[in-house]
Order: C-alpha cells, then structure tokens, then sequence
C-alpha cells in the first residue's frame, strides 16, 4: 500500500529540505575498515624508524564518479599534514605507504574526495569513442579548468592554463589537450574537489627507534659479577664483564635495581623471612638512610661511577636498560618524608606487600589511592627523568600490571614527548588482556609466556596469535629465556642441550630476546618443587667462573652473529611457520619483502634425542619451478648443500638444535 502524505507535510518537508543538505553532503563518501586501527583510534599503533607505514580502508560512494583519496601524516603537535596520495588496489580497497623517519608520536588520517575533473574526463572520453557530441562536456571542462586554475601553482599551473586557453579558443586540438596525461597531473593535484571527506579523529602513531623491535639483552646483577665471596661486586667490576658480555653479541645490558637496599625485614637466602647481617637483602627492597630511587647502593659504587659503566657499555656498542621497581623498602626516605603516599594499618604499622599466599615484608607499596596521587605519579615521573640525565634510554617495569594504567598511559607519554628515544619494557606475566592493554597505552615491548611455550603447537598457535592477529599493531614480544625469578621445568630438566633449544627458539622467532646471566652456564638448580633458582642471587653475593666447562656461549655469539647479518631476522611479523611432517622438529621461516633475502629455521624441541624431519619450502613463492636444483647455505656449519625440489630430509641433535638456511644459487651452477 502506498501512503500519501497530506500537503501541507509534503510542504514542510521541503521547508526543511535545505537544512540536511550540507549534512547529507558531507557523508556521500564512504571510508570503512581503516588499517591500522587500534580500538578505533583510542590507542596508537606502532612502527619503527625506517618503517613503511601502510595504510589501507574501503573507500567509496553511490554513482560512477571518480575517487581520489590521501593518507594525511604529521607530528603530533605539528600544525601542517603531509600527504600522500592513495590508490585503488582492487574492490574499492585503497591503499598508501609512506616511510618513517623520525621517533616520536604522530597522527595519520585518510582524506578521500570526488575528484570532479577525473569524472569530466571519463565521461568526455565516452562519448568521444562513441561519436556523441561533446559539447556540453566541453563546457563543463572548461568551467572546471578555470576553478583549478585560481589555486594552481608552478608547472601544473601553467600546463593548465594552457589547456584552458585552448579549450577556449576552439581548438582543434583541445579534445586532444584535455585528454592528455600531463593535464591529468595537474589536475589531480590542483583540480576541485567535491564532498572531501576526512577520517575524524586522527588515528595516533608511535614510531620508535629500531632498538625497539631489534635487540639482544643480557640481564646482569651488578653485585654478582666479582670475584671475592661474600663482597658486593662495584660498577668497575661490571665494567670488566662487558667485553664477555658484548663478544656474545648482546647489544643492551640489563640490571636489576642497582639502589639502597631497605635493612628492616631485610631477606635471607633463598628468600628466608629473616636474614642475617651479612645477607645483602633483595635489590627490589629499595631504599634506605643513603638515599631511594635516586640514588646508587653504596656497595656498588656512585652515580658517577654508574655513568662511567653507561660510557663503557656505550664504547663497546651496548647501551644500558635499568630496572623502574615502583616499590620501596620500609627505610625508604619516602616513608618518613611523604607518610601519606603509604597504607598503614590501624595499629599503626606500615602495610607491606602481599600476594597471598606469598608476603613481601620487606617491600610496601605506593598507595595510588592516596589524596597527593598526584605527588606520587610525579616524583616517579622525575625519578625517570633522573636516570635519563645520567645516559639510560630503556626502562624495564617491574610489575607494571599492578598499578594503575592510568598512571602508564601518562608516563610514557610524558617521558616521551621530551625523549621519544626513551624505550619502556613492561614485565608484565599477567593475564592477555592486561598484557595487552599495557602495550596499547604506551610500553615498547612485552615479556611473554615464551617462557613456558614448549611444544610444537603451542610455540605455532602462539606465535601466530601475535603476528597475524590485531596485537600485531601495537605488541612487540620480548622472548626472555629465563628471568631471576623463572627458571623453567625445561631447562632444569633438559640439560644443556635445553639451553640451547630455548636460546636458538628465543633468538630466531622474534626481534627481541634476551638472557638472564648464568643461562649462558646452563645453570639450572631450583629449589624444590619450584621455578626459583636455588641460592638465587637476588637474595645474597655470588662470584661466578663465567667460563666453566659446560658453556655455551660460543653458541650464543652464533646466533647473535647470524641475527645481524641477515636483515630478515629485523622484522619479526615476517615469521611463517612450514610444514615439517615431525612433532618434535619446529620448521619456519622469516620471510623480508625480498624474498631472496628470507631465513629459513629448523629446531628441534628434543633435548634428549637426534630428530629427523621432512620439511616442505614454498619454492613457488621463492620463484623457483617444482623440480628446479637449488643450492643452501647452513649459516650454521658454513655448509653448502645442494637440493631438488620442495620437501627435503634433515637431521638435527641435542648437541647443534638448529638448523639455519638461506636459498644462495639455483641451478647446476
């Protein structure tokens, strides 16, 4: 049934018909499916320096007239876009790329428009192969030509009056000028665009320095690397360890905090609630009458002294990452100076740190409640700010889940905003969507349950959960082989050949990995029935002998060696798993936008026995035909072998795990 409205509604309707034309106007273009987009633009994406961001989105509107779209960049707080033309790739996607230059924080946007004069011309080019009269068009080209050419410039102004005069005259020749591809350019550029259309609000970006995706750390405690027993170690004797340190080919050393330790409930070994004089306590205790966060513990020397290890790491190409631990110890100067920033109970006494079962009596926390929280987020603000001034650029967070994110989101940003070289790292073994909203809000990188990812299909189902899905855009992994606090059941059980398994896993899956000192000995005593190291050193001095029989550090140099050279390891969202028809035998490859540059990696996940495996090679994609020979280079052995076909047999063992190759001649040659 059809309803017709009375008159005078019909009437009132077109009274207000004008009212929603702007509006209506405004929408006829459609961009849908933007990529990246994080949360609709609530938190930034992240990319590197040397980057190519890419941007793509569905872009369209109603009709047969033509498109022209633009990804709109600039830095956050910069007044003027810089724009980059889109193109249609296929199925009204459109897609853009543009390379990163500069650290710090950014907007992009699409800009999307009817361009007037494309849709002119196409219609112009129409009815001219039709034989139709093209009059009118004409006309309206040259209205068209004549709006451009106001707010022309330079060699598209001129290319344009020059058309324009033509077309006016008559010409013979002006059909033939206006299709022209020279008109075309400058037309694209200065020609009137129609309901321009824009992505509001802008999408944040964060671009970082490479070190933020590509790094290799080794975690020292400072007081553990001399050579009396019972004596803390000092930053000198640190500095004697680097050139081991750096010949493994770590680039970032890594201490836990280096500051006053608190003296009341201070630990004993192996965590003992009550230590005696001579136990050093838990560095994570921080705090006492020398001084807080801020200062440097006595027995490992002073500011200075940390600045001149920073200058030596610096000298050897390391740079320096410190622990951030926002805790204090019961002595810490805080307590006395800022009694509001704390919890106490009603008889009084300071509430310490509890995670039920487990106590912390010699750590309390900052009261993020407390009516001067204000105070506290600043004071921790400037205690990053002090380390900066003394040469740190990376912070590792101790426990960042459990404080406020609010306080993360601002941090960072305002750390950044004055350093964006200044890398966060957040230690966040937590739930997923903790660990995820953490690096949405700004933290660098992430550790990861790598720790406890042993098996073949979980390492597989892991792994691609961070490289095909969303989280790709905003978390970079950081695969730690083992911690202070996590030795895992498999390296306490495996023997060395473990340490190597995880070690060449850690090194060749992501960008960023790292160790914690003594994996390098496959130390692997724990206490009972636990993951914690026994006489774990975070709870009294340890002198090491760092070159016992049993190492593997010349296994280690390796693989740090082949990671940097061989670009394909810079870049790890280039991970693809393969098929190897063997359980135990992990197959994959890093696969670079020249795909002649691609690693190809085989581990195997046995500790205890020789494997062998059938792996398959995608030698299509590589551009090589079915049964075509090929030669490969073991950057292992330094061995060249010499294939046919796709699938090939392999043999690897606990005492060499690994398995890394690159395509390097085709044919018989």
């Amino acid at each position: 049934m059809t309803i017709i409205a009375p008159a005078p509604a019909m009437a009132e309707a077109k009274a207000k018909a004008p009212r929603y034309r702007q509006p209506l106007n405004g929408r006829r273009i459609a961009i849908e499916k933007l990529a990246p987009d994080v949360d609709g633009g609530r938190y930034p994406a992240k990319r590197v320096v040397g980057d190519r961001l890419v941007v793509t989105a569905d872009i369209f509107r109603e009709g047969h007239d033509r498109l022209g779209a633009a990804l709109l960049l600039r830095r956050d707080g910069a007044a003027a876009w810089r724009a980059i033309p889109m193109r249609s790739v296929d199925n009204d996607r459109w897609s853009a790329a543009v390379a990163l230059t500069e650290p710090g924080r950014h907007l992009y946007t699409i800009e999307a428009w009817t361009d007037a004069f494309a849709s002119w011309r196409d219609r112009l080019a129409a009815k001219h192969r039709a034989g139709q009269p093209v009059g009118d068009e004409l006309a309206d080209g040259i209205a068209l030509l004549g709006e451009a050419v106001r707010g022309a410039d330079g060699a598209g102004r001129t290319t344009i009056e020059a058309a324009l005069a033509c077309a006016q005259r008559g010409a013979s020749s002006a059909l033939e000028l206006l299709l022209a591809p020279e008109l075309e350019a400058a037309m694209t550029q200065w020609g009137p665009r129609r309901h321009l259309t824009r992505i509001e609000p802008a999408r944040p970006l964060i671009v970082d320095r490479e070190e933020a995706r590509f790094a290799a750390w080794y975690e020292m405690f400072p007081r553990s690397q001399g050579t009396v027993p019972g004596r803390s170690a000092t930053f000198r004797d640190c500095i004697a360890r680097l050139d081991d340190v750096a010949a493994m080919g770590f680039d970032t050393v890594y201490l836990p905090p280096i500051h006053p330790i608190g003296v009341t409930n201070r630990k004993g070994r192996n965590n003992a609630a009550i230590g005696s004089p001579d136990d050093p306590g838990s560095p994570y205790a921080i705090g006492n009458a020398t001084g807080g966060h801020d200062a440097v513990e006595p027995g490992l020397g002073t500011v200075a002294d940390f600045r001149a290890f920073v200058a030596a790491c610096r000298a050897r190409g390391m740079e320096v990452a410190l622990d951030f631990a926002v805790q204090c110890s019961l002595d810490h100067p805080w307590i006395k100076e800022h009694s509001d920033w704390f919890e106490f109970r009603p008889d009084g006494s300071i509430r310490y740190a509890e995670n039920p079962p487990k106590k912390y009596q010699d750590i309390v926390n900052l009261n993020f409640d407390a009516a001067d929280w204000r105070g506290i987020w600043r004071a921790l603000r400037d205690v990053v700010r002090f380390w900066i001034a003394q040469g740190v650029r990376i912070f590792r967070v101790d426990n960042p889940h459990t404080k406020p994110y609010p306080f993360w989101e601002w941090l960072i940003r305002e750390i950044q905003a004055m350093h964006p070289d200044v890398i966060f790292l957040a230690e966040a073994f937590t739930r997923p969507k903790p660990m995820r909203l953490l690096a949405k809000l700004g933290f660098t990188q992430s550790y990861t349950y790598f720790t406890w990812r042993n098996d073949k299909a979980e390492l597989i189902d892991y792994f691609t959960e961070l490289t095909r899905g969303e989280v790709r855009e905003y978390f970079r992994p950081h695969l730690f082989t083992n911690t202070p606090d996590i030795l895992s059941r498999f390296l306490q059980s495996g023997g060395v050949p473990a340490f190597r398994i995880r070690a060449a896993l850690a090194a060749t899956l992501c960008g960023l990995w790292g160790i914690y000192n003594g994996f390098e000995l496959a130390e692997n005593r724990a206490l009972p029935n636990s993951e914690e190291y026994a006489d774990s050193e975070k709870y009294e001095y340890k002198v090491w002998d760092w070159n016992r029989p049993g190492n593997i550090k010349p296994f280690i140099a390796q693989l740090n060696r082949i990671r940097r050279e061989n670009a394909a390891f810079a870049d790890w969202l280039n991970l693809e798993f393969l098929p190897a028809d063997n359980p135990r035998v992990l197959f994959y490859a890093r696969v670079p936008d020249d795909v002649r540059e691609a690693v190809f990696v085989a581990v195997s996940l046995n500790p205890a026995a020789d494997e062998a495996a059938t792996i398959e090679l995608p030698l299509h994609r590589l551009g090589f035909a079915a049964d075509e020979r090929f030669a490969v280079h073991n950057l292992i052995t330094d061995e060249i072998l010499r294939w046919t076909g796709a699938q090939q047999s392999i043999w690897i063992g606990p005492g060499v795990p690994i398995f890394v190759f690159r395509l390097v001649e085709r044919g018989d040659a």
